[in-house]
């Protein structure tokens, strides 16, 4: 096999309504993305449009494109149809699929959806002066605050630090102008650089802070990004008063005014508690105990809320409303009746301006709700008072409503006051006033203060109300998807909103058009934003609408296509954070170490956010798309978070740092946590300046490497940056105890590790007991160096103190660290000793001197020397199967002979028989060569002994990377089963012999490298070797096989799986003077002996011994396992065999090798003959198979099994024979009847009949005591008393059976016709006459009688209809004619389309199609074909064997054909349609394919996902799971095969 593309391609698989926009697509660029059909869309005309540009084009978030499909199997076979994306531009980009529908106005079809989603495709960063990529995994982040950087000159020497400690990229908080509350994200103008950073007497522009970034990202490697903030702006911003209308304001947003009402007198509350004018309510300005707060609520309950009557905004004025509904009853109005519907209740009309007593009464709903008997003036006024008395009642729910409103503001009010004057978490703001108010202030008001009543007036006012707007805040456990301030939300009223009293909420609307000049604004701002810098952080992202920062983000990627874009979520759900990243793009979403309460949560998160297992297997390049978790920026602490000093303790900043810093993703941290600043330095408050970079630190304005924990992030960051770029993807966390954490990070194609143990220190070890010992570790491998060792320690530099004028550390602390030294020079570790663990891994083990709380050590760890050469030598030789292996492959100097040879070449010299040998063998299979399949003891057996077993479970584990499985457990905990593999194989010898020294030979690698790493090797060298066979096995098939589809080529794998040899050959021995038979020397004898290859009839239960051959299911199966895949010597040689045991006319049921054969069934000789005819039809010179010797075992009936040479006949006299023998009638009782030949069978069953009926020509026989068909299921229960009855006898004239022989007829006579068949006529004895026949004859009378005795027109006058009353279903073909039991005749089962396929003429195409529908519509499930009606008084679905009670019907599976959904016959019936539906016409025949493409998909579905790799016998009903079936059945396998090659 040539060795996999590198390239990576992603399979999404499409289901009907099935809707991913909360499921994470995330991909690279460079990433192929295909779309393929599921099985509810296959054979249906599917339409994928997505807003992914077309290569050259600008995106367009609303501009859809419809993606052409590429279907290499052709158009009948869409298991392999495509269509794709190649992505090269990054963004979030959607994708959605309908059913059939046209194409609309751009590109977006019509019609609905059935299901859609997102894709997320990340940047490419590049920084450093070669633009050298800088993978996302890399990153490491530090914060600042920009206003503390100083003028921007400044800037280089105050940045330098995050250099110098091995920062890749800076995070800068917005550099605009600030508002007057000098907030960071309070923009008084998104569009002007901050004045501070200019110089006295210069003014700076954007294009010096471009240049200046630019320089850091060339010259320094380090990118920069900045917060972009869309949901507010500053109070004092000038725009905002030029354009309120950009804001939610009273005239805009008149559903606010209560709540500014309720805002304004709880300002004018403020400023009476500030002057004392309610200490005699027990309401100091100064509130300090919970006796205050109780009097905050009287006041509020009893003083602001009842003179502000809130509820009147909502209310009706009832005497209003009365008299306009009186005049309406005086003037006769009626009610509208279509706008009330049947239950009118009455509906109050919000009044949309939001006056009090504003609301009007809808007066249709009055009119009809309220209506008057007669029109007297005493009539009317009792409607009117009914009519008062409900409106009361609506008001006083309006007065209640808001009474809860009332409730719910006072918690909010009372709890705001709480925190922020007597929580000891708090800021105690001390007493109320004009500065620190009893509550922030929700709106703006820019206008002289003026008595309350008065400043209500202004409401009525639109020029001065449009300037009262929204402050915005964030609201605890809110709905992220929802907007606050937007109708619907009583947030503002009830107080529910945490304010941010310098910003105001900007309204977008739903578009630029309602807001043009915000959305211009805000994008001109985006823009400059992206032109700058490489990335944004979307600040507030879950509260900023979806829709606005989707175009901003477009507007940004517009200007820089790879925008880095991160965002902190605080949504509490995963789902929800999906539609953000989704709909937004987001590459990295912040997570917080700060949000883990120990160290075990701190540890769990590293596991969470990256990286696969260790030993995890190699993935191929192409497989299925599978939902991935946002990437992660894992940070120590977010800037705007709590100090952790504050929380934890100083000694844990750099064991948690360290953890954070072996994660799997993008990390970062904050200059305060690398300087052990212990406060948390506020964006609002905090005004003191960065200090600068300085080798010699000698001022608080200047830091170094020994400042904080620097030196130790300088080294995490290079540790963090070198895993990440040198492929340590794989990631192990281990909780050592409550306060150690290990991770490890192993590199899959070098097999190095770095393993990092963290003792954390949540806790001051100063007043915290901490444990003396560290338990001991054991780190397999051989460890190379200590990479770094590191601990905070004290140290004599003074104690803290504030500095005024920079931010400065906590200076009596610094790190003591080493790099890069020998284990023995370490001061952490006392001992480490080498322990062997098997003869295969080294382990060292770790104990522990001085990881006191607060250190780190990490170490690099190899492969021992040994170890690591065998697996470079064994990823050398797997480079033959995937470039993968190529990193860390090593030359084999001593290659083991086996291992010269190429597979593909050792493989070659297998045939189709071995590969039975190689790939599949069940369990009962081996048995006979007293093997038997691998057993896993704490799980299970495999299903094949062949490497099918294996691959079937792999490929459930390879995906998941599920190392805990029991299979992988096995192969860890010892050899046995590489063992078994390559052992079985060499013991066959011949080429299988070298496959499996091959085999031993790459296991002789693997035993030998450590235990962890051997299920992912195994993985490797399995793929390789079973990729390698399969594609051998298709190179040995026809054509058909070869370019078919991937559900051609798993179906062509099922004559593989049936088709093999087993220790004493099935198939009795062929003519001698047959040629090209294959020979073997036999296991048993020693002696040459025939070894032709038997078709099972199916898995597990009929593979092997007496019960693997059976005449019918061979014969059925043939045509599709043998002659589509082109094994024609072996259907050449399995039909001269059968022929051969000819005897009576008939060939055998049970086959029993000819000499225990049964003849006992009625329809397997013409399958038989149908199959000689389908030989001869489509193999190459095909009838030269008539002349070919058939050695007769029974030269007459009565003969004792003659050795081959006996007697041998041509076939073509075999096939007159058995027509002759039908003719002149069939007629014995098998040999050795009773109960030793059949427990269950009654004495007149073993009776045997076949003949034609002189007036009809067709083929009958059979009683109702057995059952010749392939329906032969013989009762068994005693209890139920169907012991020894046939469930189905189908005795008379089968449909199949009558169809199968008008086949033969016409085909014979179409031989004679060209001279290839000697006989036209049949002699036989007529009542002591010799009697011709001719063919010709025969073949007329069938033809004349099928559809006039067959079909059942339900038309009672018919005159060809001898019993109307038992017609259950009209417009089908009876199953047969001539029953014992009448009524059996009448049953719908699926045979009739069996004749349908092998002799259509028989049928005219309006009632073949007609009976199609009907079973159509009656008899197709999901995977079968139920085998009787369902409306049929004895169907029953669900066959169960094991059943033994007094159900006649059910009893030890009696209903194993009256019901259950039979797999087989779904392919005649899919045929048969093909057949007739291109006699109708070409839309017929189209509606038709989509039928077979859509029914076979789940057939596909069905095969991918089986251990087995078949498909079963049958299903219970719908398609539900059979344990009584076989898993894998030939027939199921050969017809569904059938179909896809007529198509």
């Amino acid at each position: 096999m040539p060795p996999q593309p590198t390239t990576q391609t992603r399979v999404l698989v499409l289901n009907h309504m099935e809707k991913l926009e909360r499921t994470l697509f995330r991909l690279d660029q460079g990433f192929e993305l295909q779309f393929r059909l599921g099985p509810t869309l296959q054979g249906k005309h599917v339409q994928v449009s997505t807003n992914y540009p077309a290569q050259g084009e600008r995106f367009e978030r609303n501009t859809f494109r419809t993606l052409a499909w590429v279907n290499p199997a052709g158009p009948h076979d869409d298991s392999d149809k495509f269509c794709s994306l190649e992505l090269q531009v990054s963004g979030s980009y959607q994708y959605h699929f309908n059913n059939g529908g046209e194409e609309g106005s751009g590109g977006s079809p019509r019609g609905e959806r059935s299901g859609g989603g997102y894709i997320v495709v990340n940047p490419v960063l590049r920084v450093g002066p070669d633009n050298q990529v800088l993978p996302l995994d890399c990153i490491t982040i530090q914060t600042y605050l920009s206003k503390c950087l100083g003028h921007l000159g400044d800037w280089p020497d105050r940045l330098r630090v995050a250099k110098e400690t091995g920062y890749n990229m800076i995070h800068l908080t917005p550099v605009q102008t600030l508002g007057e509350s000098r907030s960071c994200y309070s923009l008084a103008d998104q569009l002007e650089l901050n004045p501070d950073f200019s110089p006295p007497g210069e003014r700076l522009s954007w294009g010096d802070v471009g240049r200046l970034l630019e320089g850091l990202r060339r010259d320094w490697g380090v990118a920069c990004i900045t917060d972009v903030v869309y949901n507010h702006t500053a109070s004092n911003s000038v725009w905002i008063r030029e354009h309120p209308e950009c804001g939610y304001n009273m005239t805009n947003s008149p559903h606010l005014r209560p709540a500014w009402v309720l805002d304004r007198a709880l300002w004018h509350l403020t400023c009476e508690v500030a002057s004392g004018g309610h200490v005699e309510a027990g309401l100091p300005a100064l509130l300090q105990h919970q006796q205050h707060l109780d009097a905050l609520r009287t006041v509020l309950w009893k003083e602001v809320f009842p003179r502000l009557k809130l509820w009147e905004f909502f209310q009706v004025r009832v005497e209003n409303a009365v008299d306009q509904f009186r005049t309406l009853l005086q003037n006769g109005a009626k009610p509208d009746h279509n706008k009330t519907g049947s239950k009118p209740q009455l509906r109050i009309i919000q009044d949309p301006h939001y006056h009090r007593y504003g609301n009007t009464v809808d007066m249709n709903t009055a009119l009809a709700t309220f209506t008057p008997h007669d029109s007297s003036p005493f009539a009317v006024e009792e409607c009117c008072g009914w009519l008062r008395r409900r409106l009361e009642e609506i008001n006083g729910d309006q007065y209640q409503l808001m009474q809860q409103h009332h409730e719910q503001a006072v918690n909010c009010i009372v709890g705001s006051v709480l925190y922020e004057r007597l929580a000891d978490h708090g800021p105690k703001l001390g007493p109320v006033s004009k500065k620190h108010p009893l509550v922030t202030r929700y709106f703006t008001f820019q206008f002289p203060e003026q008595p309350l009543e008065a400043e209500l007036r202004l409401l009525d006012k639109p020029d001065k109300a449009c300037h009262f707007l929204a402050h915005n805040g964030w609201v605890m456990g809110d709905d992220p998807l929802r907007n606050f301030a937007e109708p619907g939300s009583n947030v503002y009223l009830r107080r529910e909103l945490i304010c941010w009293g310098d910003s105001v909420k900007l309204r977008y609307g739903d578009g630029p058009e309602a807001c043009p000049y915000l959305w211009a604004h805000m994008q001109k701002y985006t823009e400059i934003t992206a032109k700058h810098f490489a990335g944004v952080r979307l600040d507030n992202c879950h509260s900023t609408p979806l829709h606005v920062a989707e175009a901003m983000l477009a507007a940004a990627r517009a200007v820089r296509p790879n925008l880095y874009v991160i965002a902190e979520l605080f949504t509490g759900s995963e789902l929800i954070d999906n539609v953000f990243v989704n709909r937004l793009g987001i590459t990295s979403l912040i997570r917080e170490a700060m949000s883990a309460g120990d160290s075990h949560e701190e540890g769990r998160l590293v596991y969470r956010y990256g990286g696969e297992p260790v030993g995890g297997f190699v993935q191929p390049s192409l497989r299925p798309l599978v939902p991935s978790i946002a990437h992660a920026l894992f940070l120590d602490v977010t800037h705007d978070n709590e100090c952790p000093i504050q929380l934890r303790s100083v000694w844990d900043a750099l064991p948690s740092s360290a953890i954070v810093s072996m994660a799997s993703c993008a990390t970062g941290s904050t200059r305060g946590y690398d300087q052990l600043v212990p406060h948390q330095i506020s964006v609002v408050e905090e005004e003191r300046l960065y200090p600068r970079w300085s080798a010699e630190p000698s001022s608080p304005g200047e830091v170094n490497l020994q400042s904080g924990i620097m030196a130790g992030k300088l080294a995490l960051n290079r540790l963090h940056q070198e895993l990440a770029a040198q492929g340590f993807i794989q990631v192990y966390v281990d909780q050592v105890d409550e306060d150690v954490v290990a991770v490890t990070r192993h590199c899959p194609s070098s097999h190095q590790s770095v393993v990092a143990v963290c003792r954390t220190a949540f806790r001051n070890p100063k007043t915290h007991q901490y444990r003396d010992e560290v338990p001991p570790m054991f780190i397999p491998g051989k460890i190379e160096e200590v990479v770094l060792e590191a601990r905070t320690v004290e140290r004599h530099a003074g104690t803290y103190r504030k500095d005024e004028s920079y931010i400065n550390g906590m200076p009596e602390y610094t790190v003591e660290i080493r790099e890069h030294i020998q284990l023995k020079d370490s001061d952490v570790v006392r001992q480490a000793g080498v322990t062997s663990k098997g003869s295969s891994e080294f382990v060292q083990e770790i104990l522990f001197e001085k990881l006191t709380p607060g250190s780190v050590i990490a170490f690099r760890v190899s492969l021992d020397p040994k170890a690591q050469q065998l697996v470079g030598i064994l990823r050398r030789h797997l480079v033959q199967f995937s470039p993968k292996f190529l990193p860390g492959s090593l030359d084999d100097l001593d290659t083991p002979a086996a291992l010269k040879t190429p597979l593909a070449q050792t493989m070659s010299r297998l045939s189709l028989a071995d590969m039975n040998m190689l790939l599949f063998r069940c369990d009962a299979e081996e048995q006979e060569d007293g093997g038997g399949c691998y057993d896993i003891p704490t799980w299970s057996s495999l299903k094949y002994a062949g490497l099918q077993g294996v691959m079937s479970v792999l490929a459930d584990l390879r995906p998941q990377n599920d190392l805990g499985h029991p299979f992988c457990d096995n192969l860890r905990q010892g050899d046995w089963m590489m063992q078994y593999i390559s052992n079985r194989l060499e013991a066959r010898g011949g080429a299988l012999g070298e496959v499996g020294t091959w085999l031993a030979a790459m296991f002789d690698y693997l035993k030998h490298v450590p235990r962890y790493l051997i299920p992912c090797y195994f993985d490797a060298i399995m793929v390789g070797i079973y990729t390698t066979a399969l594609d051998h096995t298709f190179s040995c098939m026809s054509s058909f096989i070869q370019q078919g589809s991937s559900f051609v080529r798993l179906l062509a794998l099922g004559s593989v799986q049936m088709c093999g040899v087993s220790r004493v050959p099935a198939l009795p021995p062929l003519s001698p003077l047959l040629q090209d038979v294959p020979q073997r020397s036999s296991p048993l004898t020693h002696t040459p002996e025939q070894c032709c290859p038997s078709l099972a009839a199916g898995l597990p239960h009929f593979s092997s011994g007496i019960f693997r051959c059976w005449g019918r299911d061979t014969f059925i199966s043939l045509r599709g396992l043998l002659l589509v895949t082109g094994r024609h010597l072996e259907a050449r040689n399995i039909i001269l065999a059968f022929a051969g045991t000819l005897r009576h006319g008939l060939i055998p049921n049970l086959l029993g090798e000819g000499r225990g054969a049964r003849y006992n069934c009625r329809d397997a000789v013409w399958w038989w003959l149908q199959c000689v005819q389908d030989y001869c039809c489509t193999v190459p010179d095909g009838t030269l198979i008539l002349s070919c010797p058939v050695a007769r075992m029974y030269p007459s009936d009565d003969a004792q099994p003659q050795p081959p040479g006996t007697l041998d006949q041509p076939l073509y006299d075999v096939i007159q024979e058995v027509m002759q023998r039908h003719l002149q009638g069939i007629q014995f009782r098998e040999r050795n009847a009773g109960p030793q030949l059949d427990r269950n069978m009654t004495d007149k069953g073993f009776s045997v009949e076949a003949k034609v009926s002189r007036d009809t020509g067709f083929v009958y026989g059979g009683n109702r005591f057995n059952c010749g068909t392939w329906m032969d299921k013989m009762g068994e229960s005693e209890q139920a008393r169907n012991k020894g009855i046939p469930a189905s006898p189908r005795d008379g004239s089968a449909v199949e059976i009558v169809g199968l022989c008008k086949s033969t007829l016409r085909w014979l006579l179409e031989l004679h016709t060209h001279g290839l068949f000697p006989y036209s006529t049949l002699t036989i004895q007529r009542e002591g006459k010799e009697v011709c026949v001719s063919y010709e004859d025969w073949n007329r009378k069938i033809q004349k009688n099928f559809e006039k005795l067959f079909f059942v027109s339900g038309d009672p006058d018919d005159p060809r209809e001898q019993q109307p009353e038992l017609v259950h279903k009209a417009g089908i073909y009876k199953d047969s004619y001539g029953a014992s039991s009448p009524w059996c005749d009448y049953q719908l089962r699926p045979n009739f389309t069996i004749a349908m396929v092998v002799a259509p003429e028989l049928f005219s195409v309006k009632k073949a199609w007609q009976a199609l529908e009907v079973a159509e519509q009656k008899l197709l499930g999901p995977l079968g074909m139920k085998t009787l009606d369902p409306d049929d008084m004895v169907y029953c679905g669900v066959y169960d064997n094991a059943l033994d009670n007094d159900n006649y019907n059910l009893a030890r599976g009696f209903n194993y054909h009256q019901g259950p959904e039979w797999l087989w016959p779904v392919g005649y019936f899919l045929r048969a349609k093909l057949y007739f539906s291109r006699k109708l016409g070409e839309e017929a025949y189209e509606q038709t394919v989509l039928l077979v493409k859509n029914l076979l998909s789940q057939h596909y579905i069905h095969l991918e996902r089986s251990p087995w790799k078949g498909l079963p016998e049958l299903t219970n009903e719908n398609g539900q799971y059979c344990p009584f079936s076989c898993e894998s059945q030939a027939w199921s396998i050969a017809t569904v095969l059938e179909v896809l090659y007529d198509l």
